[in-house]
């Protein structure tokens, strides 16, 4: 069992820079992919960035990619995303999540089993 708790969020005007931080229960940490989603009101939840349990391993998505970054510090058990150039559309409730080694379909979101609560950010014009 993992519980993850996300902190960081806020009101940020364009342009702006936010750290987003997860912390994590549990022993095995380093054997779980990562990642960060968000959704924005009347909108699905879409995948943002994921940081692999081999190698730290990234991906992220087109919208976000140059802007923002994903890192993990196992001996703290935190995943970041440090979110820079921030942009109107980037309002979102963004949630991090965790699968036991996943390797593949690691943009999906029903393939992780872990997710916190999330943490509100806003991006004002």
């Amino acid at each position: 069992q993992v519980q993850l708790v996300e902190s960081g969020g806020g009101l940020v005007q364009a342009g702006g820079s936010l750290r987003l931080s997860c912390a994590a229960s549990g022993r095995t940490f380093s054997s779980y992919t990562l990642a960060w989603f968000r959704q924005a009101p009347g909108k699905e939840r879409e995948f943002v960035a994921s940081i692999g349990w081999i190698g730290d391993r990234t991906y992220y998505a087109d919208s976000v990619k140059g802007r923002f970054t994903i890192s993990r510090e196992n001996a703290k058990n935190t995943v970041y995303l440090q979110m820079n150039s921030l942009k109107p559309e980037d309002t979102a409730l963004y949630s991090c999540a965790a699968e036991w080694r996943l390797s593949e379909t690691v943009l999906i979101s029903n393939r992780y089993s872990y997710w916190g609560q999330g943490t509100q950010v806003t991006v004002s014009s």
